[in-house]
Formats: structure tokens, C-alpha cells, sequence
């Protein structure tokens, strides 16, 4: 029997537990940086070496953190959903716990480009610095979607959306467009999970909405035990 699809938007929320801040929380700064200077082309323009070594740091941050349960739950609906994960995170937090679906939306932190061409994209683990060139001499970037920036996988995650039998939102104010437009694309009749431990109303819907109001591990635990019990699994 096909498995149902099970299309979840994952934000910062999932990663806070697992010790990774998230902007938000500290009035617009990120690490105490101000996120126009860190996470904007003009930012990059101004101080190359700034953005450089913020991102260094959140490189070597996250080699110290860990999945928490409630990506560890996500990966093992496998068994049982056809699971797609689309994230706003720049972790790979979801692929450790054994996720094998997931479309990042806005880069990914172990990742670089060249500066000259967005489609060149090597893998990197290490520390990145002025003069760390791409094959053509060109500069390479963090492999991170900035704001003011087009979002490449958004196209990919509509098409995901598009197909989903259940859409789960967790740990995400749905504040961030175009991420928190990706509802919009689910049928009326998908049913929609929202965990979040202080929920927003979300506007334009006309979903059936069940809402969580629980920090992500919990909720997705949660989340678990309402499709068995929907799907009737035992």
C-alpha cells in the first residue's frame, strides 16, 4: 500500500532545543550580530571578513550540537509516511537523525558557492576565508539564502506542498515570506498541524488547523501519535 505524504516545515524552533539560537529571540540580533550586517548582500559588500567568521562560528557550533527527539521522531515516520522535510534551518540536523527527504530553503550551513555562480556548490566543513577561490578564480560565499535574496528551492517545495496528504508547521512563526506562504499551496482539505509553544493565528486558511502548543520534541511526539491514530497504526 503507497505510503501517505507527510510534508513538514521545520524553523528555528526544532534547533533551539538542540542548543541553536535563533535571531528572533534576541530582538533582531543573531549571535549578538545585527542579521543586516551577517545575513544581507550589502552586508557582505561592507564586511567580508565579518560575514566570514560569523558563519565560521556558526560552522563550528554546529559540530558540537546534536539531533534533538523531535528530529529523531520525524526520521523514524519513514516508516510509515512518505516524509518530506522542507526547512528553513541551515543545519543538517535533520539529515543526522536520518531524515532522507529534505529540501533546505534557505542554504545550508556545510555548504559554499562562488560568488559568479550559484550552481557551483562544494561541500565544506572547514573554516572559509578571503581568497578560498572556485575553479574559475571567483570568490566563494557562504551557501546561504540572504534576505533580498531569491529563494531557489521554493519552486521544488511548492511542488512538495502541492502533493501533501497531511502538512505539519513546527518551530516557525510562519513570519518569514516566502516559507510561511507554503501553506497556502496545500489543499483545503489537507489537514494541517501547527506546533509551536506560543501559536499564532494563521491567516488565509481554510485548512482544518490542529494546533500544538508545544515546544518542538514534544510536539512532534504529539504530532506521532495523532496520524497513527488517524491512520489507524498500531
Amino acid at each position: 500500500m503507497m505510503k501517505k505524504k507527510l510534508v513538514v516545515l521545520t524553523g528555528a524552533g526544532i534547533s533551539a532545543e538542540s542548543g541553536i539560537k535563533t535571531f528572533r529571540d534576541s530582538d533582531g540580533l543573531w549571535e549578538g550580530h545585527d542579521v543586516m550586517e551577517v545575513a544581507t548582500p550589502e552586508g557582505w559588500r561592507k564586511n567580508q571578513e565579518l560575514v566570514l567568521d560569523f558563519y565560521n562560528k556558526r560552522r563550528q557550533q554546529l559540530k558540537e550540537v546534536k539531533p534533538n527527539l523531535g528530529h529523531y521522531i520525524l526520521a523514524e515516520l519513514e516508516k510509515d509516511f512518505d516524509v518530506h522535510i522542507i526547512t528553513q534551518n541551515v543545519d543538517d540536523l535533520h539529515e543526522r537523525a536520518g531524515s532522507t527527504k529534505v529540501l533546505h530553503l534557505h542554504g545550508e550551513l556545510l555548504k559554499v558557492r562562488s560568488i559568479q555562480n550559484r550552481d557551483l556548490i562544494l561541500d565544506w566543513t572547514d573554516d572559509l576565508y578571503t581568497g578560498d577561490l572556485d575553479e574559475n578564480g571567483h570568490q566563494l560565499r557562504p551557501h546561504i539564502v540572504w534576505f533580498g535574496e531569491d529563494v531557489p528551492a521554493l519552486e521544488e517545495a511548492i511542488e512538495i506542498t502541492e502533493t501533501a496528504d497531511y502538512f505539519a508547521v513546527i518551530g516557525t512563526s510562519l513570519q518569514v515570506y516566502p516559507a510561511a506562504g507554503l501553506i497556502s499551496y496545500t489543499y483545503s482539505i489537507t489537514p494541517v498541524f501547527y506546533i509551536d509553544p506560543k501559536p499564532i493565528a494563521i491567516p488565509n486558511i481554510q485548512n482544518k488547523v490542529e494546533v500544538i502548543a508545544k515546544i518542538a520534541s514534544e510536539g512532534v511526539a504529539e504530532l506521532r501519535e495523532r496520524l497513527f491514530e488517524i491512520e489507524n497504526i498500531s
